[in-house]
């Protein structure tokens, strides 16, 4: 189908062209008329000097001859009443001078010229005696024609790029997320289709996480629940302290998985903080190590953040720590050039090399654990989040002498 896009840019282009053909037509036209004036009185000036007023009629007869002669030309003068005074050549016709210019049969022109003291001269020759007349008309409508047929060609291209980014646009919203855009090139268009593509990429990786996140929820909330509803039902039966406490640790669990769900959906949609301010890295460790039980040791480091995220980050680590890990479980802060790096250690089975990289996904469960074990949740996925929206990255260490080794990196700001 042909784009209505197309067909509004061709058009324009075309009036444009038809627009300007027609006003540089006008234009010559005028000043051709004017350049033809000019020629004709200086052409009845040249005239009437050779053929004076005041000549006898034979002087003028035999200027005419040799004018005949010259030209080969049939040339007549006649007085202000139109009556013949002399002539030269193959006689004129008595209507000669109601006809200025005009062009015969053949290649034969006629020409009338009027002198200045009322006289008329009259000639038929083979060429014209004036300036060869052109068309300008032709030539524009070549040009336009010309150019109309060289734009067909890049409107087409344009519009058919334009026809591509609606089509990848439509078939992404029917829901193929995987529908991208051909973004070559350096135009507009090509950017248009860029940003495209990177919005898609992101709103596509939203998605699957979304995905990933609420299958994984869904599959980790089962565990809770059904501990909670069975220690309901026992609690029912014959209430006593453990277990009230055990449905207590079920509901806190439950609170926090929640939590922790909803804290990175929402980590998900920003890409900056709301509110940064100087947070003292080492004292927030501290704090945090007090509460946990950890070692701290380490040099104070001032870092532009939300207190909040950051305690949650420390938190995670250490708790990720003293879940999986065996004590000693220690915290380090250091500044490593422009960056402060923050490092937690334990020394329990680690993670092996090969699944290092994955313990940062959401629900990680190691090889070989058993899902009544559980999984580790959301807590390293939530300290990669957080540490990316402060500028920073975590990565995971192994050690020669055992233990898991989890090191945040983040940039340094002076106080």
């Amino acid at each position: 189908m042909r784009s209505r896009l197309f067909l509004k840019i061709y058009l324009t282009l075309l009036a444009s062209l038809a627009a300007v053909a027609v006003a540089s037509a006008a234009f010559v036209w005028l000043g051709q008329g004017e350049e033809d004036l000019s020629w004709r009185s200086q052409r009845a000036r040249f005239v009437a000097a050779l053929i004076p007023a005041d000549m006898d009629r034979r002087s003028v007869e035999a200027t005419l001859e040799r004018f005949s002669r010259t030209f080969d030309a049939d040339i007549a003068v006649y007085d202000p009443r139109g009556r013949l005074i002399a002539g030269a050549g193959r006689p004129l016709p008595r209507d000669i001078l109601e006809r200025r210019w005009r062009h015969d049969r053949g290649d034969v022109h006629t020409m009338v010229t009027e002198l200045p003291d009322g006289r008329a001269v009259a000639a038929r020759m083979a060429r014209p005696f004036r300036p060869a007349g052109r068309n300008p008309l032709a030539y524009l409508a070549l040009i336009a024609g010309v150019i109309g047929l060289a734009a067909y060609p890049v409107v087409r291209h344009l519009t058919r790029r334009l026809e591509r980014l609606r089509a990848g646009v439509d078939a992404w919203g029917r829901g193929d997320f995987v529908a991208r855009v051909p973004a070559g090139g350096r135009d507009e268009v090509a950017a248009v289709a860029k940003s495209f593509n990177t919005a898609a990429d992101h709103v596509e990786r939203l998605i699957k996480s979304h995905r990933a996140l609420l299958a994984n929820a869904s599959h980790e909330l089962r565990s809770p629940l059904a501990r909670l509803r069975v220690a309901i039902d026992l609690y029912e039966q014959a209430p006593d302290e453990k277990r009230k406490e055990e449905i207590v640790r079920n509901l806190a669990e439950l609170d926090t998985l929640v939590e922790e769900i909803l804290l990175a959906s929402r980590l998900d949609h920003v890409e900056k903080l709301d509110a940064p301010e100087l947070v003292d890295l080492l004292a927030l460790v501290a704090e945090e190590g007090a509460r946990n039980g950890v070692e701290v040791s380490g040099t104070p480091a001032i870092i532009k953040g939300d207190a909040r995220l950051l305690g949650r980050l420390v938190r995670n680590l250490m708790q990720n720590a003293l879940r999986h890990g065996r004590p000693p479980v220690s915290a380090t802060v250091a500044r490593v050039g422009g960056a402060v790096e923050l490092t937690v250690r334990d020394h329990g089975p680690g993670v092996p090399e090969s699944e290092s990289a994955r313990v940062f996904e959401p629900f990680y469960r190691p090889s070989g654990r058993s899902e009544a074990a559980g999984g580790w949740g959301l807590g390293l996925a939530l300290v990669r989040q957080i540490a990316e929206r402060h500028g920073g990255a975590v990565r995971y260490e192994s050690q020669l002498g055992g233990g898991a080794c989890f090191v945040v990196k983040l940039p340094l700001r002076s106080a």
